[in-house]
């Protein structure tokens, strides 16, 4: 049977380490990309690759939530494992200075977005009675200089996704499906956590089952 990978998440290092580790696995995966609409240009390092069925996705949208987990279930014939990446982007302001289309586009896309996409993907998993939900995201101290301002913005929505992360995993084990955590503390071994994280994926048991794995340079393998 052919292994229905979803990959769902912004363009980012751990993303791409990912997505590359899902190649190097399936010859067909499904991928949805948060829009950069924080840019002039949508999408701008995304490149082709005949492995990957792109779907588009408007996270604010719980419609667009429900049309994404269709067309990745369509196209795959089925999800076997959804992989959610969260490693939202950085923007520095003083408190008084925020940009208001940036908060929108944070609390839309980063925050309120994974919550429509997981009530989608939880239903398919129910009703499936199988299938994995893995939660991941890059835990680093986005801290400041002294001279620096701060970056308000994506720890508010990194704190969002682990909180989401751990009540999920708090509730996996009365639910008939896997679900999974996965925090990455190294920057720049992305390729080594997502092969870490594939292998964590394939020994999945009802022990493990609601797990936060844990990588880093003083806590690999657990």
């Amino acid at each position: 049977m052919v292994r229905g990978i979803l990959l769902a998440g912004n363009e980012s290092a751990l993303y791409r380490a990912i997505e590359t580790e899902t190649i190097n696995r399936v010859e067909q995966f499904a991928a949805a990309l948060i829009p950069n609409r924080l840019s002039e240009v949508i999408k701008t390092s995304e490149t082709e690759n005949e492995r990957r069925i792109s779907i588009d996705w408007n996270p604010s949208s719980q419609l667009s939530a429900r049309t994404l987990a269709l067309a990745a279930e369509n196209r795959l014939e089925h999800i076997d494992e959804a992989i959610l990446i969260c490693s939202p982007p950085s923007i520095r302001s003083s408190p008084s200075g925020l940009p208001l289309t940036a908060v929108e586009i944070i609390l839309n896309d980063h925050i309120k977005g994974w919550f429509f996409l997981v009530k989608e993907l939880t239903t398919i998993f129910k009703n499936r009675k199988r299938g994995t939900l893995a939660l991941v995201y890059h835990d680093i101290n986005s801290g400041s200089g002294k001279d620096e301002a701060a970056d308000i913005l994506g720890p508010s929505a990194l704190a969002s996704f682990r909180a989401l992360t751990n009540g999920l995993l708090s509730a996996a084990h009365n639910e008939p499906y896997f679900t999974v955590g996965f925090s990455c503390s190294d920057t720049g071994n992305e390729t080594a956590f997502a092969s870490f994280l594939y292998k964590s994926i394939d020994e999945v048991t009802k022990r493990s089952n609601g797990k936060l794995h844990k990588f880093g340079k003083f806590n690999f393998f657990k």
